[in-house]
């Protein structure tokens, strides 16, 4: 697939996520960390203009110099922004202004696609697809976040995972020894799986599938979330302060436990892997467990081993450099390496990850409390 047919495919694969929502739907910001459906759209055709189009493309106008601080998400570099609290109260511009400015943008880099690119541009090109699958995950989990948290439960429909989950579970054991983790090869991969390098492990055993809704129900009826000797204490503090009885969008109907999917409220599947729980949740359970979590070496070294891709996974590790990593000058340095404190990483991918987008030296990262993404629970001992 060249560039030209793979930035088309990209673009249009967002719009189709926010092709089923309504006007309404677009805006709505109901937590931080969440971002409306229409500056998601805005925002990744605001990288391209500002990283591609202005600096390379000599006859290009900008659509309105006003997206700049709109559209910029944490880019010191590049100026003033909206605070990202204030997300959902930009009314203007509306969605069919964005529309019109990814039109705009789409023109003109289509026009530019159609000459060869240097080494460094082309580079930056691909950085600018993979960011905007980025978002195409978090937009779906952002719409889910807003749906999930309208009273009527809406239903959204977008094809869902048809993934089987009633895999067998086992320990698959690893030796102790040396083994290389990071990206070694010649495609894409984000700055923060660099460098190559080798780690030693001790021996160790990870589960071949992922804590099921089955299993994490039985850590509820044990009392789970009311016995501080399982948890954090940053942890069993969140638990306490916001009354956190069970995963997000579980919601106990009448003595039975329900969860919210694209479906709407739903039957919780026990085969289902647990989903949409924070690392103190993931830690709390696996020391139920009489185990613990995985770091993300061990889960790395042993990948191959298991199938992985249904839920991001939660690992013991702090979200770090690895030894050599050099930030790149400018905004695009500021990509991931700002980052690299108080957080944990996951590994993995997850049901609504785009396509062709994940690789088992991809380290996606968030704070301990973080749950509206599509995380879950893998073993180790």
């Amino acid at each position: 697939m060249d560039l030209l047919e793979k930035y088309i495919k990209v673009r249009q694969r967002t719009e189709a996520i926010c092709a089923p929502l309504e006007t309404e739907d677009y805006v709505v910001q109901p937590m931080p960390d969440v971002s409306p459906p229409k500056w998601h759209l805005g925002h990744t055709t605001w990288f391209f203009e500002t990283f591609i189009l202005k600096p390379n493309a000599a006859d290009y106008r900008e659509f309105n110099p006003d997206y700049n601080f709109v559209f910029n998400s944490y880019y010191e570099t590049i100026g003033n922004r909206v605070i990202r609290t204030d997300r959902g109260n930009l009314s203007r511009p509306t969605v069919k202004d964005i529309y019109s400015y990814r039109v705009y943008v789409d023109a003109a880099m289509q026009k530019l696609l159609a000459n060869t690119l240097t080494g460094d541009l082309k580079e930056l090109l691909i950085l600018g697809l993979n960011h905007e699958e980025q978002h195409q995950e978090l937009l779906l989990t952002d719409i889910k976040y807003i749906l999930g948290h309208n009273p009527l439960f809406p239903v959204y429909n977008f094809p869902s995972s048809n993934n089987e989950y009633n895999e067998p579970t086992s320990f698959i054991a690893t030796d102790e020894g040396i083994y290389k983790v990071g990206y070694n090869g010649n495609d894409f991969c984000f700055d923060n799986e660099l460098n190559c390098h080798k780690v030693y492990l001790n021996s160790f055993e990870i589960s071949s599938t992922l804590i099921t809704n089955k299993e994490y129900l039985e850590f509820i009826n044990d009392n789970g979330y009311h016995d501080f000797r399982h948890w954090h204490a940053a942890g069993w503090d969140w638990v306490k302060a916001n009354k956190i009885e069970a995963p997000l969008y579980w919601y106990n109907v009448d003595n039975t436990w329900q969860v919210y999917n694209f479906n709407g409220l739903q039957p919780i599947d026990a085969t289902e892997p647990v989903c949409h729980i924070s690392y103190y949740e993931a830690y709390a359970f696996a020391s139920w467990k009489g185990m613990r979590l995985p770091t993300e070496f061990e889960w790395e070294a042993a990948s191959q081993k298991f199938n992985w891709g249904q839920r991001w996974e939660w690992t013991e590790s702090a979200y770090l450099p690895y030894p050599g990593f050099v930030k790149a000058p400018g905004a695009i340095g500021e990509y991931n390496g700002k980052f690299m404190v108080g957080q944990n990483v996951l590994r993995g991918a997850s049901d609504v990850t785009s396509p062709g987008h994940s690789r088992n030296t991809y380290r996606n990262f968030f704070t301990p409390d973080a749950r509206w993404q599509y995380t879950g629970i893998r073993l180790a001992k």
